[in-house]
């Protein structure tokens, strides 16, 4: 009788932890998440994590029309806590990571000039995230703001959906674009090269880019959403954002 017992509430366990879960996940993520599905799933192997990437606004937006996710990931912390405050979460918006920004050119480049760069005859055309929707974007126009180079320089711009599309752009149709550091932790974008091809964006220039992660009421019931909600918040989910170029606040 109680090994039968032990049985049972063995396969309650499992069955409880197999399964899908949804998750709205910021564009700039993509580059980190296929390990941090492969790590999470070594933990929990019959759970399947569907991932719908997007712009963080874009992503809220299909939430509070009735998208069924279970969880999001955003690329900062405005998103998350307009759905917290519309009561559309079952957890307080917490920092994941801080995002960095850099820039990125196909063509080798005098870094060593900073934002001035971006005003040379040579640049006729600047990838850039939409700031309306994609937290990324919004902290390029800050940092070019505060360089003061904004002006001399938005005739340029040609707009990304999110962030990650602005790096198709930057490699195949502009001479330099403004993306996520994750991006280029990834192994496609390994030939290019710190000072020559790429460089961060000083970080003064730009408010810090908390991510922020909540439980939508979609998932409140789910056991396998609060373990990817907890793993992602784990010592080994940081380790993998920190090898992707993120830092842990």
């Amino acid at each position: 009788m109680k090994t039968k017992l032990l049985l049972s509430l063995l396969l309650l366990s499992t069955y409880g932890m197999a399964g899908t879960i949804k998750i709205a996940v910021a564009a700039n993520v993509s580059y980190a998440m296929d390990e941090l599905k492969k790590e999470f799933n070594i933990l929990y192997p019959e759970t399947e994590v569907q991932v719908t990437l997007g712009s963080s606004g874009k992503l809220t937006a299909q939430i509070k029309n009735g998208a069924p996710y279970q969880l999001f990931m955003s690329a900062n912390m405005k998103y998350p806590n307009t759905l917290y405050t519309e009561s559309m979460t079952i957890t307080r918006p917490r920092i994941y990571a801080q995002g960095s920004l850099a820039y990125l050119s196909n063509k080798k480049q005098d870094f060593t000039t900073g934002m001035e760069l971006l005003k040379s005859n040579k640049i006729a055309k600047i990838a850039i995230a939409n700031p309306k929707t994609a937290p990324y974007g919004k902290a390029a126009v800050e940092a070019m703001k505060n360089a003061g180079v904004y002006d001399d320089v938005k005739s340029k711009y040609v707009f990304a959906e999110t962030v990650s599309q602005t790096v198709t752009y930057t490699v195949t149709a502009t001479d330099i674009g403004f993306i996520a550091k994750s991006s280029l932790y990834s192994p496609q974008m390994s030939h290019f090269k710190e000072g020559i091809h790429w460089a961060d964006v000083d970080s003064k220039l730009y408010t810090p880019i908390d991510q922020g992660i909540v439980i939508l009421k979609e998932g409140g019931k789910s056991n396998e959403v609060r373990a990817f909600y907890d793993f992602i918040l784990s010592q080994k989910a940081q380790k993998i954002f920190t090898d992707f170029g993120y830092l842990i606040p």
